[in-house]
């Protein structure tokens, strides 16, 4: 009974676990028919193509096919040196996850094409800011040198993929594919991880004639749609190519989904005395890791201890008496062996050496290199910048594109990176923009470069005021913004700037008392320049500023001179509306006049007649005893 319940779990647990796979979704996919206008499907397999809008600048053209391994895509996009030496497609919402990278390349199609002129573009591709790979001259011509693949985590929603000038032509892309894959796939041990890239160096299919992409093979498209080259042979007649078409167990099983037809071709030594080698061209002092893949699928092999084999790397044994039968449980059974490698020189081979009389076999190759992603800059940082470039209106040609800082190779023109040992991030140290006929305006989010040291600006054409966010840039030693058209005050947060040595703000059009605080830094021996501001006043060869106000007193004045503009604009009004009175009863009476002046005559008369009554009868008061007598 107890065996029955443990025999029962067990069966519950692999169901689960088959059903979790079953319902494991769709991996993720993005192809992008650089230069395209429209979505487009490509036979044989009628792979889906999108459009190629606002992802990037550059211009889109024809394309001119170079390679049969290439999809047959007609456009492509190129970027001209004029719009920058740093262009990016920068893709958004792409989900957390392991993705295996593609970047084939074009030639822009000339109708008319000069036969003296090498239109090869030459430049360098980065992922997420990582310098991934440099084009050889002569790639065009080689079918398997038409484009670059390596495998990267991408973990904050977007792909950056940029293409770097070198001065040998314009980059033009073809086309761009990311196709997730497992987020174990390529484990190759302690050193694999999120801050490591797989650059695929070489991906071999011994035995077959052909090459063929994974979907060719009827692939899972988990394992990313590789592309296997063929390998007919090691040469120096060492070698010979046999096939199976029994079915391969344990090909096409989780990580890394290999399909089975990978292993039903190999190529078997001719000679027991013979190894069997394979040489290729690698960068020195780098790190590589190889992947080796057997089946035993020869019929004249039919069981353990028949074929046993040694395996070198650059001479050195790194997997001993190989048996592959033994190893993988059965013959026409799949196995994968994996090492890392350190090579100082410019060659890596891999060397099969046969043992006991026997032959070697080999079925596949794979040779990735391995890459240690950059440390990219501060999100704050690259803020600042980006907002930067918008305000002073940076032209294409400065190719603010992608990380400020990394690949270090190709820094963003103007700005110095130095590495922040403890964030393990990089910073911003320098803002060289000096003489570059800028316009616009400096924005106040400049303050999210705090670990500025210095900052040029000076010979441009930049007006607007000093933000005062820049006195929190508080590690600014040097700050010179001399020969533009600044206007306003000068920020009292500037006088919070302790470390400052050089200040340069002449010839400008600035206005109102320097900082008193930074009279001080003049004593402590730094240079300051506030020459030809017609408007600035309080320090050493300014003009003398007038009375000194606090804030209050400002607060004030400007209160009351409010208040008596006000009882001004009032009288004013009064005496007006008082003159209209005036102006009006003068109308009035102008227009009754006639009348006025017969009232005149008749009160005057009047007054004339009781003067004569009067006076007559005042005579007669007078003379009235001599009538009497």
């Amino acid at each position: 009974m107890p065996r029955f319940l443990l025999l029962h779990s067990w069966l519950l647990i692999f169901c689960l676990v088959f059903s979790t796979y079953l319902a494991r979704p769709s991996p993720w996919v993005m192809r992008i028919s650089c230069g395209a206008r429209q979505n487009m499907h490509t036979p044989p397999t009628n792979t889906l193509w999108y459009k190629d809008f606002a992802y990037t600048g550059g211009i889109p053209t024809d394309s001119s096919k170079t390679s049969y391994i290439a999809p047959p895509l007609k456009t492509l996009r190129y970027f001209p040196l004029s719009e920058g030496p740093n262009n990016c497609y920068n893709i958004k919402k792409v989900p957390r996850g392991h993705y295996s990278v593609r970047i084939f390349f074009g030639l822009v199609a000339h109708h008319d094409p000069d036969p003296n002129f090498d239109n090869e573009p030459l430049f360098d591709i980065s992922i997420e800011g990582t310098q991934i790979y440099s084009l050889q001259s002569g790639w065009s011509n080689h079918d398997d040198q038409t484009f670059t693949e390596a495998q990267v985590f991408l973990t904050d929603g977007t792909a950056s993929i940029c293409f770097h000038s070198t001065g040998h032509g314009d980059p033009a892309i073809l086309s761009i594919e990311i196709l997730e894959v497992d987020d174990k796939a390529y484990y190759f041990g302690p050193e694999w991880g999120r801050e490591v890239i797989l650059r695929t160096l070489s991906r071999l299919s011994c035995g077959n004639g052909k090459s063929k992409f994974d979907v060719d093979y009827s692939g899972d498209r988990w394992g990313g749609d590789r592309l296997w080259s063929r390998m007919t042979t090691f040469g120096r007649n060492s070698d010979k190519a046999i096939s199976t078409e029994n079915s391969i167990k344990k090909a096409s099983s989780a990580p890394n989904f290999y399909p089975d037809t990978l292993y039903q071709t190999a190529l078997v030594s001719t000679d027991s005395q013979l190894d069997l080698a394979y040489t290729m061209d690698v960068d020195p002092n780098k790190n590589y890791s190889v992947w080796l893949h057997f089946a035993e699928i020869d019929v004249s092999v039919t069981g353990v201890g028949q074929r046993i084999f040694d395996i070198l790397i650059n001479g050195h044994i790194v997997f001993e008496g190989v048996d592959i039968a033994k190893m993988s449980g059965d013959r026409y059974t799949a196995l994968v062996l994996n090492t890392t490698v350190a090579v100082n020189g410019r060659t890596l081979t891999i060397t099969l050496r046969p043992k006991e009389g026997s032959y070697a076999i080999i079925n596949a190759i794979e040779v990735f290199e391995v890459i240690t992603a950059e440390s990219k800059t501060l999100l704050e940082e690259v803020r600042a910048l980006q907002a930067l470039k918008g305000a002073l209106g940076l032209p294409l040609r400065f190719g603010w594109n992608g990380d400020p800082c990394v690949p270090q190779q190709h820094p963003w023109s103007g700005a110095e990176c130095q590495l922040d040992r403890a964030s393990s991030k990089w910073i911003i140290d320098g803002l060289g923009l000096d003489n570059q006929g800028l316009r616009g305006f400096l924005p106040n989010e400049i303050s999210g470069l705090h670990h500025l040291q210095s900052i040029n600006l000076s010979a441009n054409n930049i007006h607007g005021a000093i933000p005062p966010s820049i006195g929190m840039i508080t590690s600014l030693e040097v700050l010179d913004l001399s020969y533009n058209f600044f206007n306003g005050s000068v920020p009292d947060s500037i006088g919070q700037l302790t470390s400052v040595r050089r200040l340069n703000l002449n010839s400008n059009s600035l206005s109102g008392r320097v900082p008193a605080a930074l009279g001080d830094r003049l004593l402590r021996g730094a240079s300051f320049n506030f020459t030809d501001n017609a408007g600035l006043c309080g320090m050493p060869g300014l003009p003398t500023c007038g009375p000194h106000l606090s804030a209050g007193a400002k607060i004030g004045i400007a209160f009351c001179a409010s208040v008596a503009s006000l009882l001004m604009v009032i009288c004013l009004m009064c005496w007006w509306k008082r003159r209209q009175n005036i102006l009006r009863a003068q109308q009035i009476a102008a227009r009754g006049a006639p009348y006025a002046k017969a009232r005149t005559q008749t009160a005057h008369d009047i007054q004339m007649t009781r003067h004569h009554n009067h006076g007559y009868a005042r005579t007669a008061v007078e003379n009235g005893p001599s009538l009497l007598s």
